[in-house]
């Protein structure tokens, strides 16, 4: 397992390089360097860059220049740089700005000079994985901006694309947001379908803190609720079987979209339940219906994490 980590080395310090302080999400399996070589091998299908090579001599050198097309959050300028190495480790990459910077449309940001046809063959790659990455920060960013102000923070889902999970979760971090759970691995979140199985959400909670004894497993314990009935015994768990832990409360699917509510979101129900919680010690977890128009709102119940997609 160790060697699928040594891309993570260079952010083992205080920091990691100046254009990208911010390190990835742990992961214990993700290779970095697999999925570009996995980006770039879909791309070239063990051919290569037949336009390429049928046009541009080996000896032609080049420089290209990063240009931002709109406005937005610059990311994944460390993954295009393993781009850039795994194709041709003799090519020269310079960064002036760095992950997590607004940049404006026309805004030049960086420049690698080398082999014309390595510059070529790389160029889309790199881009794909930057646009992708950098779409998701500049729309996390917004949605922290909406927020600002309230307890709240800017949390996302595992609805991610398979085999870009950790870049996208990477991209939530460098746009000011916070990661939830990274995997089924690493947070223990009970649905309705678990309490459904299990029984009840004592049974479900009883048999989760049995699992993660048996097995050494430190993970926070979540809950989904989706009524005030719901919300109400998780608080009485809460507070009358001490034995018993639940670290976070999700709020679920309990906003609903009315343009004639501030915002255009109905949060009373919300609400309710965020003062039925008043003064228990959990976290809470607001998901459904948050969009940037209705964050704000949302935030404004007093809730600590409204979670979105990215």
């Amino acid at each position: 397992m160790a060697p699928l980590l040594t891309w993570r080395n260079r952010w083992n310090g205080q920091s990691g390089p100046d254009y990208a302080p911010i390190p990835p999400p742990p992961h214990p399996t993700y290779d970095l360097d697999a999925v570009v070589k996995s980006a770039l091998e879909e791309d070239s299908a063990g051919i290569g860059d037949v336009t390429t090579l049928s046009t541009i001599p080996e000896s032609t050198q080049a420089v290209a220049s990063f240009l931002a097309k709109a406005d937005g959050v610059l990311a994944g300028l460390a993954v295009a740089d393993k781009v850039f190495e795994l194709v041709d480790p003799e090519l020269s990459v310079r960064w002036t700005q760095r992950d997590g910077d607004r940049v404006s449309k026309g805004a030049f940001f960086g420049e690698v000079r080398g082999s014309a046809r390595s510059i070529l063959t790389a160029e889309r790659i790199a881009l794909n994985f930057m646009q992708r990455m950098s779409g998701i920060a500049t729309a996390t960013r917004d949605m922290v901006e909406a927020v600002q102000g309230s307890r709240s923070k800017i949390l996302e889902t595992r609805k991610t694309v398979p085999g870009l999970r950790v870049l996208d979760k990477w991209a939530v971090l460098i746009g000011g947001g916070v990661n939830h759970r990274i995997g089924l691995f690493d947070m223990v979140m009970i649905k309705n379908n678990h309490i459904a199985a299990a029984g009840s959400i004592e049974k479900a909670v009883r048999c989760t803190q049995e699992y993660t004894a048996q097995h050494g497993l430190d993970v926070p314990i979540e809950v989904e609720t989706r009524t005030l009935q719901e919300v109400l015994e998780v608080k009485e768990l809460i507070l009358e079987q001490s034995n018993l832990r639940i670290d976070r409360v999700m709020l679920d699917n309990m906003t609903t979209l009315d343009k004639s509510h501030e915002g255009g979101v109905d949060v009373s129900m919300l609400q309710n339940a965020m003062d039925t919680l008043r003064g228990v010690d959990v976290e809470t977890e607001a998901s459904g219906n948050v969009m940037l128009q209705t964050v704000g709102k949302i935030a404004s119940t007093g809730g600590n994490a409204p979670r979105t997609t990215e």
